[in-house]
């Protein structure tokens, strides 16, 4: 400890190590070196005496949720040209903190200067035998498994958009015409409501995060306000909404995979397995392998293909219903009360990008465009949800299924190129959706366990399957999301970013702030209820 002591005294205010600390060691050392601009001081005026908010400590769980959620927001920015490396044993070491630090980009002018201390501060280390016994990164002690050091201050305006709308614009899309199938035409003023609210709670988390220099991540922000019961319990709904996403991924592969070899089967030992189970099994053993890469930066290039995905495969359902004259005649009802809060369900799974939002923030080179962002993703996101949503249903009408992909007609060329995008894309991104899933389990492993290639392969291999049971006991990919929608989109997106902000500000905010962050809060929470309970009976009913 002393000698890392050392380190950072050799470093001073201008070290440049940061980006391979953990999310809470990062806050703490953010917190100590922090020297409040003029505008900020000029902000703390106003703020009541008593008011305390101190940075999460740094032994909370989780630490690497940080480093592994901004893998979302390095599709656009990856780190290094990537390479196949799977896990293998190693032991911790110094090397990877020398390369990081060798590669930190410096003020011009300090440039040397930082330099000769990195140089004069390793050589001492060295000296003092510590280059292999007390590394950094959360990867060496933690995990075999490299990923990108987070950045911070390093995207522009249009990387923050797209990686936004990369997080936001996933598979929703395929289930918008399904939704107005379910709740009619009028649901569409949902879709607007929850853009609208979704972007102003995502405001509200960037207020939260500037409530404290210290906050980097969703679960500190929790802390800061609940304490570590709080971070407890926030985590564990963002993991379940990545576990989610990943069953989800698989149902999707599978089903599509099924639509166009319809008639495979197998019959052993008296086991029956239809085309969908098939397939749902195949497409776990194609991803399998990439969830034990050891540097997921390669994953990180190929989702860049994320946006350019669904653009692709709403276009060819355009071009399906215009060009190869399927026609658009179909006309529907204005309003299905029956099944609206099923619709309430999808949209809200839409529009939950905020596990992601805290990265973005933290990851621009101006922050105060994150407001701009927002509303930028919103308004995209939202025109094509609805694009898909109105063409998909006037084309497929009530006969449309939960992915509209299922409906295309399978002699159009168009229809091919759009099932194996939907089939594809997902095989790019399970990976990076489950890793911090895995990493937050890697952390509660005993101190002999850190660290070991094979424990590692094990619990991603089980977590891996164990999404393959879910997917085949609950194969109803409409349903499913729906209820992500309403349990856990719905506290993350709406409610939890409401309270905390209540919470954080307290003192802070005028009558109609509280008003409007209150009015939010209660109208998630009755989504939430009734959402969930309608989606937790539709699942069911499919189930008899």
């Amino acid at each position: 400890m002393s000698s890392w002591t050392k380190l950072d005294e050799d470093l001073g205010p201008e070290r440049g190590d940061d980006d391979f600390l953990t999310d809470d060691e990062e806050n703490q050392a953010h917190r100590n070196n922090y020297e409040p601009s003029e505008a900020e001081t000029e902000s703390e005026v106003g703020r009541p005496e008593g008011i305390a908010i101190s940075a999460p400590n740094n032994n909370a769980w989780p630490q690497s949720y940080w480093q592994s959620i901004d893998m979302y927001t390095n599709v656009m920015t990856p780190p290094s040209l990537p390479s196949l490396t799977f896990m293998r044993s190693r032991g911790p070491s110094f090397s990877s903190l020398s390369s990081f630090v060798k590669g930190q980009q410096a003020p011009d002018d300090n440039s040397s200067q930082l330099s000769s201390k990195l140089l004069a501060s390793e050589a001492s280390l060295e000296k003092e035998g510590l280059a292999a016994s007390s590394p950094p990164t959360l990867s060496a002690k933690n995990s075999v498994c490299e990923l990108p050091p987070p950045k911070e201050h390093s995207c522009s305006f249009s990387q923050a958009v797209l990686n936004g709308i990369n997080v936001l614009c996933g598979m929703g899309l395929i289930t918008t015409p399904y939704a107005i199938k379910e709740g009619g035409w009028l649901s569409l003023i949902l879709l607007a409501l929850f853009g609208v609210i979704c972007c102003y709670t995502g405001i509200l988390l960037m207020r939260c995060l500037e409530s404290c220099p210290g906050l980097r991540t969703y679960p500190d922000i929790g802390q800061a306000a609940f304490g570590s019961t709080g971070r407890l319990i926030l985590s564990i709904i963002l993991y379940l909404e990545l576990y989610g996403a990943c069953v989800e991924f698989l149902t999707m592969m599978g089903d599509n995979l099924a639509a166009i070899f319809p008639n495979t089967h197998i019959a052993f030992a008296g086991i029956h397995l239809q085309s969908h189970e098939i397939f749902a099994i195949t497409a776990t053993l194609v991803v399998l392998p990439t969830v034990w890469l050891q540097n997921l930066s390669l994953l990180s290039y190929l989702s860049v293909g994320g946006v350019g995905a669904s653009i692709l495969v709403a276009f060819l359902l355009l071009w399906v219903g215009a060009v190869n004259q399927v026609g658009f005649h179909h006309s529907g009802s204005a309003l299905n009360l029956s099944g609206l809060s099923v619709t309430i369900g999808i949209y809200g799974f839409g529009y939950a990008g905020h596990s992601v939002f805290p990265n973005i923030y933290t990851s621009m080179r101006k922050p105060s465009q994150f407001p701009a962002v927002l509303l930028t993703c919103g308004a995209f996101c939202f025109f094509m949800y609805t694009g898909v949503a109105i063409c998909g249903y006037l084309m497929f009408g009530d006969s449309v299924r939960s992915q509209f992909t299922l409906n295309m007609p399978e002699e159009f060329v168009a229809s091919k190129i759009a099932v194996w995008t939907t089939i594809v894309n997902p095989m790019t991104k399970y990976a990076l959706t489950i890793t911090p899933v895995a990493l937050s389990l890697e952390e509660l492993f005993p101190v002999a366990w850190m660290g070991s290639h094979l424990a590692s392969i094990l619990t991603r291999t089980v977590l891996v399957l164990s999404t393959l049971v879910v997917a085949l006991s609950f194969p109803f990919f409409g349903a499913v999301m729906a209820l992500m929608g309403s349990l856990l989109a719905m506290l993350v997106a709406i409610i939890f970013p409401g309270v905390c902000y209540l919470i954080l500000l307290k003192g802070r905010l005028t009558k109609s702030q509280i008003t409007t962050c209150v009015f939010v809060i209660m109208l998630g929470v009755l989504c939430s209820i009734i959402g969930t309970y309608s989606s937790i009976t539709k699942i069911a009913e499919q189930m008899d």
